[in-house]
């Protein structure tokens, strides 16, 4: 048995996300269609994060096994692109690791970005790709505000009903705003994330830049998800990289 490991880049438009599911195409689905196309073995691909619809990715970490191969990882790289070439999906990096390396398990941290277009005129380049927010937003209340959610903390409030982690504490290790003419970037790193808790954290954030009056402190205390922001829609978030010890 050879592991492999890929670095994917994807565009989530039209896709239902990297969970298989009869819905629709979805990243993990293709991948695994490539892969039998290459060399008639099903496989289970296994990502760092589970992305949802409309979700994209610049550096996705993920891997799969396959019997009795002596394909090097290049060898693999092309092929899978071959297959992918109609797909919103490419193979940006490939290597052989060791068996007792796991996409999600060895994963130390992951990191997300949310790309706000911030201009009257709508996005047509970047249509599906920003979050287009015609009001002028205050850049500075939302750092402000940021800065209140690093750190750990019992992310309740931002946490989706349907989200199946056993604890709403998580620890964000970065967030980081960027203003750069009319993109707003945001950056967040952490461990581990809850269910929409980026979107629901940026929802937040753009609500304050808006002039709204919501404080971090009491949504925190509140723990509960009515006292937060809305959900930032998928078009804006990407999955930037994941980090390992070793190999990765």
């Amino acid at each position: 048995m050879t592991r492999y490991k890929l670095t994917l880049e994807y565009d989530g438009t039209d896709l239902i996300g990297w969970q298989e599911n009869a819905q629709g195409p979805s990243v993990q689905s293709l991948l695994q269609d490539a892969v039998f196309k290459f060399c008639q073995q099903y496989v289970e691909v296994f990502a760092a994060g589970r992305t949802d619809a409309g979700v994209h990715a610049l550096g996705m970490a993920c891997h799969f096994d396959l019997s009795d191969s002596d394909h090097d990882a290049e060898t693999v790289m092309r092929a899978l692109n071959f297959y992918l070439n109609d797909a919103p999906v490419c193979v940006l990096n490939c290597e052989i690791v060791p068996d007792d390396f796991h996409a999600r398990f060895s994963c130390l941290r992951r990191n997300y970005r949310y790309v706000i277009l911030n201009r009257r005129a709508p996005a047509v380049l970047d249509k599906n790709k920003v979050w287009w927010i015609p009001r002028s937003l205050d850049i500075d209340a939302m750092r402000a505000a940021a800065e209140k959610l690093h750190g750990n903390h019992d992310f309740t409030s931002f946490r989706a009903s349907e989200c199946q982690a056993k604890s709403p504490v998580k620890t964000l290790d970065e967030i980081r705003i960027t203003s750069n003419g009319e993109l707003i970037t945001i950056d967040f790193s952490a461990r581990s994330f809850l269910h929409h808790q980026v979107r629901n954290m940026v929802g937040t954030l753009v609500e304050i830049g808006l002039g709204k009056p919501y404080d971090i402190d009491e949504i925190f205390a509140a723990k509960n998800r009515s006292a937060a922001g809305p959900t930032a829609p998928p078009s804006g978030l990407y999955f930037v990289s994941a980090e390992y010890a070793s190999n990765g």
